[in-house]
């Protein structure tokens, strides 16, 4: 068991996904930084001052000033700007990954729509097509002349 188990760890694509699996971490990180310290305190200047991250709503029937004074509280609460923070760092997350997959199948693409190479030529004398190395026709039996073709 410990040898099929090393044999399914060494395997590529399980590598690739710790990669992205770490990679997806610091890029989280990255995510929740902007929405919380560059995005989201222009758009709270914008809204009157709001800080998003400490709208809630009291269960508890108490008055708190803070979110965090109504957790130390141990009020019961919906914490409804927070949410609304994870909701902006998924848009922002799922908008990196489409440009990211957007780019990648247009690369592709234009790989995969390149003309193959050429492995055939046109027989100069009865126009069927013959290997590019041939050096008599295998339809009318005549001798090709080396980088001869009909095209």
């Amino acid at each position: 068991m410990l040898k099929e188990f090393r044999t399914f760890i060494a395997r590529g694509n399980v590598i690739d996904l710790a990669v992205g699996i770490v990679i997806g971490a610091a890029f989280t990180s990255v995510v929740k930084s902007f929405v919380d310290d560059i995005l989201m305190p222009p758009i709270g200047r914008l809204t009157g001052g709001v800080d998003f991250s400490n709208l809630y709503v009291n269960l508890s029937g108490g008055h708190y000033d803070s979110l965090a004074k109504a957790k130390a509280a141990g009020a019961a609460t919906i914490n409804y700007g927070v949410f609304l923070n994870n909701v902006i760092s998924f848009v922002i997350v799922a908008i990196a990954v489409f440009l990211l997959v957007r780019s990648y199948d247009r690369l592709r693409t234009l790989e995969e729509s390149a003309p193959p190479a050429e492995t055939e030529k046109d027989c100069p004398y009865c126009l069927m097509r013959i290997p590019l190395a041939a050096s008599r026709c295998g339809h009318c039996t005549s001798d090709v002349p080396a980088g001869a073709s009909g095209a």
